[in-house]
């Protein structure tokens, strides 16, 4: 899932600008035609446009691979469901419960059986900018009276995990969503989840791992795939940027203790920052904020960082994988 209704263009070191949306773009139909034994489903989600200046156009795009060929596509309207997920999770139940003719491991069940079955390994990545924890942040600028919450966010997902098991890895590719918040909001919908505590770019999970599933995954090993996964977007993003890096592997059953134990504490610091001016608020590390500062933090994380290399945070030489909130000065 693609969310491209933002400025997402970037230049890189020698000034050639790349539109991030598109290249995720680029690079999950290349995903999608290197995967023969998977159902692939792509939601792209556009900025309003229109046809001759007067003419609207539709700003969704969905595309699905099967057996690594394009099955089907389909143009929707983004804000024509009940909820933000609605029209997307139609389109999903519609060609994954029905299927097409294939050639996969699954094709002699109904859609449904093989949704739930031990032996398929189900996956979601969302591509976006920061999902915010608290309500009147804008997120579509196309949109601009329309807001969305971790809370909305995760809600409107349970219908991509109605019926079904939940997702076996989910990655963030979003700034800042590795909160105990967050990380919590998703624990009904998937056993592993990847995000990043700290300020990244929306490329900077690179789906090279995600090609030939039937090969790295044969083993049905999630959490060495995951792991492996994570290094590898780690290691793209340090050679790439002289920012803060930091990918964390988020297990989601083992984590559940911490994120329960800071509970509290975590919903107060969003109502302080919630009525406090925008420009005075920063995200930290946990382990910096006496609340959220504990031993059972280290439990069901694994922390892949590298300090920036330059400015004051080139000093922080660990980060415990937790993002939280403070009052800046």
């Amino acid at each position: 899932m693609i969310h491209g209704d933002a400025n997402y263009v970037f230049h890189d070191t020698v000034g050639i600008a790349h539109f991030a949306n598109e290249e995720a773009l680029a690079k999950a139909h290349t995903v999608a035609q290197q995967n023969p034994e998977a159902e692939v489903f792509i939601f792209h989600d556009r900025p309003k446009s229109n046809a001759f200046l007067f003419f609207p156009q539709r700003d969704g795009d969905f595309f699905y691979y099967r057996n690594g060929r394009l099955a089907a596509t389909h143009s929707y309207w983004r804000d024509e469901g009940v909820s933000r997920f609605a029209t997307q999770a139609a389109l999903y139940n519609q060609f994954s419960i029905t299927g097409t003719p294939g050639t996969t491991d699954t094709s002699n069940m109904s859609g449904a059986d093989a949704r739930t079955s031990d032996s398929v390994v189900r996956m979601f990545v969302y591509f976006g900018h920061e999902i915010p924890e608290v309500e009147g942040l804008h997120y579509d600028a196309s949109y601009p009276d329309s807001t969305l919450t971790i809370k909305k966010f995760s809600k409107d997902f349970q219908v991509f995990t109605a019926n079904t098991k939940p997702f076996d890895l989910g990655v963030l590719s979003t700034c800042f969503n590795g909160t105990p918040y967050s990380v919590s909001s998703f624990a009904p919908y998937t056993r592993y989840l990847i995000a990043s505590p700290t300020n990244v770019h929306l490329s900077y999970f690179d789906m090279a791992p995600l090609e030939h599933l039937e090969r790295s995954l044969s083993n049905s090993d999630v959490h060495n795939f995951a792991r492996k996964v994570a290094t590898h977007a780690f290691n793209k993003l340090s050679s790439d940027v002289q920012t803060v890096v930091s990918v964390v592997l988020y297990d989601i059953q083992a984590v559940e203790q911490y994120v329960t134990s800071v509970n509290d504490a975590y919903m107060s610091s969003l109502l302080a920052i919630q009525s406090a001016p925008t420009l005075t608020l920063a995200h930290c590390d946990c382990a910096d904020q006496a609340p959220f500062a504990s031993p059972l933090m280290k439990n069901g994380v694994e922390v892949l960082y590298r300090p920036a290399q330059f400015g004051r945070d080139a000093n922080k030489l660990q980060h415990s994988g937790w993002a939280c909130w403070k009052l800046s000065k």
